[in-house]
């Protein structure tokens, strides 16, 4: 089983790609797609294209995506809600299912605490996925621990 994890945002979507076979779980590629400042049209356009692209390289049975949460900044939330929409687009036109799951959904899954840092959950997805190097920045880690977090869902998996 192939899953694609991402992290949303509109100057940033982190991404993660990860096999499970049996009980094994590997990363196959993860990254960042970037916009540059300006007009929002071409940048969700660009995301879209993007996670497409993603989606037909890879070939995933499916997607798992962060919830969005409200926070004091409403323009930044708005911001994040709109390249969310991108990736969901993308995966609907794929036939795709998806979940979405929570920042402390995917910090207890990965950490063992709701409540973890930043800090502890790169070291923990650095460490499970046998990676040489910590995944930068914070939006690609965080990708990958909601693809983890959706395979520890889907049923009994060791983590390489």
């Amino acid at each position: 089983m192939i899953v694609i994890g991402f992290d949303p945002g509109l100057e940033r979507v982190g991404f993660g790609v990860l096999r499970k076979v049996g009980s094994q779980i590997t990363c196959l590629e993860h990254g960042l797609i970037k916009t540059p400042a300006g007009p929002l049209g071409p940048r969700l356009k660009q995301i879209h294209e993007e996670v497409d692209a993603l989606i037909t390289k890879h070939q995933p049975q499916s997607i798992a995506v962060e919830k969005l949460f409200f926070t004091k900044n409403q323009t930044s939330a708005m911001d994040v809600a709109k390249a969310l929409g991108c990736v969901l687009l993308a995966v609907e036109e794929h036939g795709l299912g998806s979940e979405e799951y929570s920042p402390p959904q995917v910090k207890q899954s990965v950490v063992g605490n709701g409540a973890a840092d930043k800090k502890q959950v790169q070291f923990m997805v650095t460490k499970l996925l046998g990676l040489k190097e910590t995944p930068k920045p914070d939006d690609v880690a965080d990708a990958l621990a909601i693809a983890i977090t959706h395979l520890m869902r889907s049923g009994p998996a060791k983590l390489r």
